[in-house]
């Protein structure tokens, strides 16, 4: 079993490889190989078996040609221009986020070999006029640029399954929070640094109101839901390969709550709450309601608690309770 994770040299990606790492195993087979790939070198882990590490732009389709051979059994697309970044950026969200979604699919068709492509999209497909609670079958209604993109690269998945060329997946992932390391250009990177930040003993900045509603997800969970959507077999998926992944759906006030209840009151304290209008604005626009049958029955799972999340972050940080 050969595995290949472009955007390997991320937060997720990195998670992703580790955990393989550990298993040894995917889909029932052994993994022989793990090839982890970025705009820039992704650093290495450490495993049972060969790990490579390599650059990758896919919005170059010769890069992309270079980089998927017919060896690749399973290949996990991570990599993107996030959600603020995109909405600046037009072109190049355009070109990264749905022409770079291209060029891998090309790639994987020109190769007849239909490789398992687990490719990570978002709920910013979601939005506009559509009554909540967002179902399975709730139709995409991106009010973004970046939302947009994944949308395009949903249905994308879909006509090339459909047509054999890839065995497709869309995983549709939730607000990843506590996530460890600097704050990125996705819109939503306040729900991890207003928590990150005060339980390290830094000061940190909430741009939203505390009753501001949210749809989370652990890393923890989010890895361990990647790897059972690319083991789920083709024949189960059904004519829709997309899913959005089980979430808590909390307040920031709950949240901030459950940050308490496991770090003590200190942290809390150290959230200065300054409204910003423009992203107050833009999270109004996302939706929070989801039901999940679909993905669940898969058996993706959602986390126990928020408090898990802070938990798990602690232990990862060696931040003492």
């Amino acid at each position: 079993m050969n595995i290949l994770v472009i955007g390997g040299g991320g937060f997720v990606g990195q998670k992703l490889a580790r955990e393989m790492a550990l298993r040894g195993t995917l889909r029932g087979e052994k993994i022989d190989r793990l090839m982890l790939a970025d705009i820039n070198a992704p650093a290495m882990v450490d495993a049972p078996f060969p790990v490579e590490a390599c650059t990758c732009d896919i919005a170059d389709r010769s890069s992309v040609d270079g980089l998927i051979g017919a060896d690749v059994d399973v290949v996990f697309l991570l990599a993107a221009i996030v959600s603020a970044q995109a909405e600046e950026e037009f072109d190049t969200g355009m070109r990264v986020n749905l022409f770079g979604t291209v060029n891998v699919l090309e790639r994987c068709r020109a190769l007849t070999t239909a490789p398992v492509l687990v490719f990570s999209s978002s709920l910013s497909v979601f939005g506009g006029d559509v009554p909540d609670p967002i179902t399975d079958w709730t139709l995409p209604n991106p009010q973004s640029s970046y939302g947009t993109q994944k949308a395009m690269g949903e249905m994308l998945i879909n006509d090339y399954s459909r047509r054999g060329m890839v065995d497709g997946r869309a995983l549709r992932l939730p607000t990843i929070s506590v996530r460890p390391g600097a704050p990125n250009r996705a819109a939503s990177s306040y729900l991890s640094s207003m928590f990150r930040e005060p339980l390290n003993g830094m000061e940190a900045i909430c741009p939203v109101a505390p009753d501001t509603m949210q749809y989370f997800l652990s890393p923890r969970r989010c890895i361990e839901n990647l790897i059972i959507g690319a083991e789920i077999q083709a024949g189960d998926l059904g004519m829709n390969r997309c899913m959005t992944m089980p979430g808590l759906t909390l307040s920031i006030r709950q949240a901030v709550a459950a940050m308490t209840e496991v770090a003590g009151p200190e942290p809390a304290k150290l959230i200065r709450w300054e409204p910003q209008a423009d992203i107050q604005k833009m999270v109004a626009g996302w939706r929070y309601e989801y039901v999940t049958p679909k993905a669940e029955a898969f058996g993706l799972k959602r986390d126990d608690s928020f408090a898990d999340n802070i938990r798990d972050y602690m232990a990862e940080a060696n931040i003492a309770n």
